[in-house]
C-alpha cells in the first residue's frame, strides 16, 4: 500500500517518516461554557484530509493511528488520584467502526477507564460543514447513562464551535459528573 500523506510504499496507511514528520502532536487549548478546557493535538486544517476518512473504511486505520500518537501519549502521562472515566460522544458504529470509540480507547491507562456507549444524541444531525445558527437551532439533545465514577473526559475527534462539547458537558452535570476537561483530536479554529 502507499503512505496517504508521501505517497511512497509503506506497511502502514501513513508512513513512519511521516507520522514523525507531520503528526507529531501539539497541544492547543481552548475553554468552553464555565471554563472547562477542551485540549486538541492538531489544527484542522493541517489534517482535514485525515480527518475526513471517517466517512469511509479507510478511516478506522487513520483513526487507530492518530489515536495512537496523540491519545496514548497524552494517557501515559495523566495521572490523577481519583478514579477517572473517559466517555466518547455518540461512540455510534458507522462504517463498521466508531471514530470516537477508537479515540476513547487509546486513553486506557492506570488512571483512566474508558467507558462506551454512555452518552448518545437522540438527535443524529451531522454538524460537518453548518453554520452556527444551525447548530443552535438543531441541539443534539444528549442522553446520559448511569455510571458510577465521578470524574470525566470527555472526548471527541473535533471542536469546531464548541456547542457540541457544551451539549454534553451539560448532560453530564445533570448526573452530577465533573468534567476535567475534554480532549479531541483537532481544533477547527484559526
Amino acid at each position: 500500500m502507499r503512505c496517504l500523506i508521501c505517497e511512497n510504499i509503506s506497511f502502514s496507511h501513513i508512513c513512519k517518516i511521516c507520522q514523525k514528520e507531520y503528526l507529531t502532536p501539539k497541544l492547543y487549548t481552548r475553554k468552553i461554557l464555565n471554563n472547562t478546557p477542551v485540549y486538541s493535538f492538531y489544527k484542522y486544517k493541517d489534517i482535514e484530509d485525515l480527518l475526513l476518512t471517517k466517512h469511509t473504511n479507510v478511516g478506522y486505520y487513520i483513526f487507530n493511528i492518530l489515536a495512537s500518537i496523540a491519545f496514548k501519549k497524552f494517557a501515559k502521562n495523566f495521572y490523577f488520584e481519583e478514579r477517572t472515566v473517559s466517555i466518547a460522544i455518540d461512540d455510534n458504529v458507522r462504517y463498521g467502526y466508531s471514530h470516537t470509540a477508537i479515540l476513547n480507547k487509546y486513553l486506557t491507562c492506570k488512571s483512566i477507564k474508558p467507558r462506551y456507549n454512555i452518552l448518545k444524541a437522540k438527535n443524529c444531525i451531522s454538524y460537518s460543514g453548518k453554520s452556527y445558527q444551525y447548530r443552535l437551532d438543531n441541539p443534539r439533545q444528549f442522553t446520559c447513562k448511569d455510571f458510577e465514577e465521578e470524574n470525566v473526559i470527555l472526548v471527541d475527534d473535533i471542536i469546531t464551535t464548541g456547542l457540541t462539547l457544551t451539549q454534553a458537558v451539560n448532560a453530564l452535570h445533570v448526573k452530577k459528573k465533573e468534567v476535567l476537561f475534554c480532549l479531541t483530536i483537532a481544533d477547527a479554529k484559526d
